[in-house]
């Protein structure tokens, strides 16, 4: 019972103490030094406190070319793209290109084994052999039987041959005519059979071909390996035309209206720091997608030393207005105070800060431009979170003004006097 009685009398006296440091920490500011009781600030006890001074950074505002710039990040595509497949199944046998080959129209690509189809149009060629010698012979024996017929005819207007002679002269000659005729159509059908196989036995020789005025284009990806079998329509390599390239972005709906098809904008991208291309846009889709109220914009982009790459991570800035002898600020000297938007502007002979409300024109990532009213000299970029108009300020470096700053000292020589 003893030590909970002396344990509260501790914790009494030192809230009593801590109390009275309180207290004196925050009784009115005396006189300045040199003043005592009755000095210049009036100090003493029920005095009033001295004025409160912010500490602040200024930025001269500045006459330039201000820039209404967005940036937007995308990717590159190419111009096309497309996939080299086999129309028919079969083993690979050779592929003469690799990834990054530069490839030519109508070339060489790669080579099926071609024993199958080389056999097939063989055989389709014997076959048209064949039917040929057919109808040779059917026209040979066409031609007997229409001689025997116009015999038997002439005979029987003599009176010479029977009637039954004469019918069955005929009977031969139509069937003979028949018999050409399924030659004829026979001829037709191998010429077709070897045709096909002759393009079956082509579909063994891959060609790189394209539409286009281009005609040189490069190997974008390799799929399969020498020895493969394949499925028709198996990717062997893909295509790739990267002169132009396009630039692939997204404008949101508040700039939309802002891009127009002709637009040039500056690409820039990670692989070649320091280095900006020109591109122009091209197409402009006419929706914006619902699900992220974006609109795709395709960027062409001339690339006649292959330097940039499909699938390149961009960033692409669109100029969208100009201004030439721009009065303008930096964006953190702007603040808001009443829902008026303005600036502090610093007046270093007093060293008051004073709130100004202000026009802004085309404002980009870091500069502001002031359209009204007119204004000079230098603005607070930094502590007019703390300001109001009128506030004391103060410089980086400079001794704050105290509260009888501009005034005599009490009790002492004057300001920059001898002591």
């Amino acid at each position: 019972m003893k030590k909970l009685l002396g344990t509260i009398i501790f914790l009494a006296i030192a809230g009593g103490l801590g109390w009275l440091v309180y207290e004196r920490l925050n009784e009115p500011a005396q006189g300045l030094a040199g003043g005592g009781p009755g000095g210049a600030t009036g100090g003493g006890p029920g005095g009033p406190r001295g004025a409160a001074v912010v500490a602040v950074e200024l930025e001269p505002i500045r006459t330039m070319t201000i820039r209404d710039v967005e940036a937007y990040s995308g990717t590159l595509e190419p111009a096309s793209q497309y996939i080299v497949a086999p129309k028919i199944a079969g083993r690979l046998e050779r592929i003469l290109v690799n990834i990054g080959d530069p490839v030519r129209r109508g070339q060489l690509v790669a080579v099926l084994e071609d024993d199958e189809p080389r056999q097939q149009a063989q055989q389709a060629r014997a076959e048209l052999a064949v039917a040929v010698a057919a109808v040779r012979e059917t026209s040979s024996t066409l031609e007997v039987a229409q001689r025997e017929f116009e015999r038997a005819l002439a005979l029987r207007e003599k009176r010479i041959a029977s009637e039954s002679e004469l019918d069955a002269a005929r009977t031969n000659y139509v069937v003979q005519q028949a018999k050409r005729k399924v030659a004829l159509a026979g001829v037709e059908q191998r010429q077709a059979a070897f045709e096909t196989a002759q393009i079956r036995l082509s579909y063994t020789q891959i060609h790189a071909a394209w539409e286009g005025p281009d005609d040189a284009r490069v190997i974008g990806e390799r799929f399969v390996d020498e020895g493969a079998m394949l499925a028709a329509n198996t990717p062997i390599v893909s295509i790739l035309d990267i002169d132009p390239l396009k630039a692939i972005i997204h404008v949101i709906e508040r700039d939309y209206a802002r891009v127009r098809v002709g637009q040039e904008g500056l690409v820039s991208t990670e692989a070649f720091p320091g280095t900006t291309f020109t591109g122009t846009i091209v197409r402009l889709a006419p929706l914006l997608r619902e699900e992220s109220r974006q609109a795709r914009v395709e960027i062409e982009i001339k690339n006649p030393r292959f330097l940039l790459k499909p699938g390149m991570f961009i960033r692409v800035e669109l100029e969208f207005g100009r201004q030439e002898n721009a009065t303008v600020v930096s964006t953190s000297a702007l603040a808001n105070r009443d829902g008026r938007r303005g600036v502090f502007l610093a007046d270093t002979q007093a060293m008051k800060a004073r709130f100004v409300p202000v026009t802004i024109g085309i404002t980009n990532r870091d500069k502001a431009q002031i359209l009204a009213p007119p204004v000079e000299g230098s603005v607070v970029v930094l502590g007019h979170h703390l300001l109001s108009d009128g506030t004391s300020i103060s410089l980086p470096g400079a001794a704050p003004p105290g509260p009888g700053a501009g005034g005599q000292r009490s009790g002492g020589p004057p300001a920059g006097g001898r002591s």
